[in-house]
């Protein structure tokens, strides 16, 4: 049985993935607005999806705490795709975009929506799951939300949606017209196809999603 203190750590956490997923968005969406005179545009990027996913998520396992529901072993797996889901949020975007966009990276917003809420979702998932086990079969559960991403960003490229003036695609990596193709090679951005890239992401979504449940039975192994 988690204790008081680990109750209100819990709702601190998610009081804080809610909060700055709050503020992160709009400051998103209106500096989208500045440079791409449409705002809404912000709202097709994997990282905002992910980032109301896991709010939405941990506003409801907040309420259900301040009234005192127990939490169903439903929305315990739901907390942890959505948390994996943040988790590749917050590391393409560490390790992948911002060494591509030099100082315009570390805004607020970004800081807030890339590295806030993915640290709080990730340190609460351990938090709310004591005492809690997850199937292991679950983690096949992890690869929806980018797959699904893909599928839809993949149209967005089909039919020339615009994610930003003159791109038809969200992240380089997701560009299926750029010099590696699909499965091909280049010198330069992306380096492989955007199905090895795809290929890729799901292999590490699949580690992070073993390691998140494997820590977190031997964490609550030494609770008990």
């Amino acid at each position: 049985m988690k204790t008081s203190t680990e109750n209100i750590m819990s709702l601190i956490l998610k009081f804080a993935v809610v909060t700055s997923a709050s503020v992160g968005i709009p400051m998103s969406a209106a500096a989208n607005e500045a440079r791409f005179m449409s705002g809404k545009t912000v709202f097709m990027f994997f990282t905002v999806q992910s980032n109301i996913l896991i709010a939405i998520v941990c506003l409801i396992g907040g309420i259900m705490m301040i009234k005192g529901i127990k939490p169903g072993q439903k929305w315990y797996v739901l907390k942890y795709v959505s948390t994996v889901a943040i988790t590749l949020t917050g590391i393409v975007f560490c390790f992948v975009l911002a060494p591509t966009l030099g100082a315009h990276a570390w805004n607020v917003q970004n800081i807030l929506t890339h590295v806030v809420v993915p640290l709080s979702a990730i340190i609460d998932f351990y938090v709310s799951g004591a005492e809690t086990r997850i199937d292991r079969k679950a983690v096949f559960l992890v690869t929806i939300p980018p797959l699904l991403y893909a599928i839809y960003a993949g149209i967005g490229f089909t039919l020339d949606w615009q994610f930003a003036p003159g791109f038809n695609y969200p992240y380089f990596f997701l560009n299926w017209g750029s010099p590696a193709g699909a499965f091909g090679f280049s010198k330069e951005l992306p380096f492989m196809g955007t199905g090895w890239w795809i290929l890729v992401i799901l292999c590490f979504l699949l580690c992070i999603g073993f390691l998140y449940l494997y820590t977190l039975d031997k964490l609550n192994s030494k609770r008990r």
